[in-house]
């Protein structure tokens, strides 16, 4: 079978290196990647798609008899992508772009867990700078104002003290987010551990994935602006077995019965950020795509064939499949990131020493990094390298991925040197 892969980043990476893995390219087939990136040329014919051309996309997959479609990012699953691939009789694993809602609006979410009686905070949609204010006023600090549409995971503030609240809603309005910034949530602050919980679900069948825990903010100790994810570590072991099982029943149970009643069949990863609050996991926020770092993470642990899930999501027979297996230990991902991310990141730096960095049995994954025609690598974009490793405990994974990410030499690039703190801490104290 030929499989197309689209997207570019670090989750791609990951995502091309499991699919090539599977069973499905065995008796000469084929695994394309659109645009994809140095890295995933590893694994990959790489093609010049764009993937906002829709008809491109359906003539490529005619052309190369592509029996499935990945989609890695949540754009083309907002702008429905999925709907037209489908319609060419294409199996796609993702969502359309109805269900793919989940993540294009975040007032969409709200209002669904509403609908479904799902744990969530309360909030209130707001649509002009006025009413923004006066609803942040309502709730008081602190408070959590969200970007409504896709914001490349920095449309999101959590604001200790009013005047960040009001600022957040004033930069949101004044267009710093474009489009996505048309309308803004305001919700409560949730006290508690966050945690990312991921299930495959077919529209009836839902199987577990696997838990992650992602580090937002950009600085050391959870501290400066959000990002898309500056490391993450698998499993996040504060989300116990009986809390995820809480949030299976509680919360992506109901919410893919009330998409399939009202039409709007959900058919790919639902990727859940939780709070653990005393009252248990409440919803933050939903995906319609794997994470990025988590995905990678996920991966590394990952023992069965991607190929042969992802296939049968997009077919509609998950219940006939074994539910995915993973490994026990632990996978841990640095972030290394352009000078000056989240803001404008400097780009063009040179990038060496990544067959040293995983010499030692550590995987680099790369997310933005360009190859020059005198085949030298370079920093091209806010997040460039995911070097992860795994190890026994999250120290073991942490030190062996600090390793790897010390043997890499790139002047331009910065990473927290901290990631999984909270689970070594844990780890430490005496039982």
């Amino acid at each position: 079978m030929n499989i197309l892969l689209l997207g570019s980043g670090g989750r791609e990476h990951g995502l091309a290196w499991k699919l090539a893995q599977s069973r499905l390219l065995e008796n000469g087939g084929k695994l394309y990647a659109a645009p994809g990136n140095p890295g995933i040329a590893d694994h990959a014919e790489l093609v010049a798609l764009d993937a906002t051309d829709h008809g491109a996309t359906i003539a490529f997959c005619e052309a190369h008899h592509v029996g499935l479609v990945v989609i890695g990012p949540e754009a083309p699953l907002v702008d429905g992508l999925g709907d037209s691939l489908r319609g060419a009789g294409f199996a796609v694993f993702g969502p359309n772009r109805l269900p793919a809602q989940l993540e294009g609006s975040k007032g969409f979410t709200k209002d669904l867990c509403a609908r479904a009686k799902i744990p969530t905070g309360g909030y209130e949609r707001v649509s002009n700078e006025a009413d923004g204010l006066a609803a942040v006023r309502r709730f008081g600090a602190p408070v959590v104002i969200k970007a409504d549409g896709l914001a490349a995971g920095k449309g999101v503030t959590v604001a200790m003290d009013m005047a960040t609240a009001e600022d957040a809603i004033r930069e949101i309005f004044a267009g710093r987010f474009g489009a996505a910034g048309a309308e803004a949530v305001v919700e409560e602050f949730l006290d508690g551990e966050e945690a990312s919980f991921f299930a495959l679900t077919d529209g009836s069948t839902i199987l577990p994935f696997a838990s992650a825990q992602d580090h937002k903010r950009v600085g050391e100790g959870d501290t400066g602006p959000n990002t898309g994810g500056m490391g993450a570590y698998s499993p996040a072991r504060v989300l116990t077995p009986a809390l995820a099982a809480e949030a299976m029943t509680r919360i992506i149970a109901p919410t893919v019965k009330t998409l399939a009643d009202e039409g709007m069949a959900y058919s790919g990863v639902l990727f859940l950020g939780l709070m653990l609050t005393a009252d248990g996991p409440k919803l933050i926020e939903y995906n319609c795509r794997f994470g990025d770092p988590e995905c990678q993470v996920m991966l590394m642990r990952l023992e069965s064939d991607l190929g042969e899930l992802l296939l049968a999501c997009a077919e509609n027979r998950l219940a006939s499949v074994e539910p995915p297996r993973f490994s026990d230990d632990v996978a841990l991902t640095v972030v290394m990131a352009g000078a000056g991310y989240p803001g404008e990141p400097k780009k063009g730096g040179r990038i060496n020493g990544i067959p040293a960095a995983e010499a030692g049995g550590a995987k680099v994954f790369h997310a933005g990094t360009k190859l020059g025609i005198d085949g030298v690598l370079t920093a091209n974009g806010g997040r460039v390298l995911n070097v992860t490793a795994r190890g026994a405990t999250v120290s073991e994974a942490q030190a062996r991925a600090y390793a790897a990410v010390d043997a890499i030499q790139a002047p331009d690039l910065f990473c927290r040197r901290d990631i999984g703190w909270r689970e070594v801490a844990r780890e430490a104290k005496p039982s």
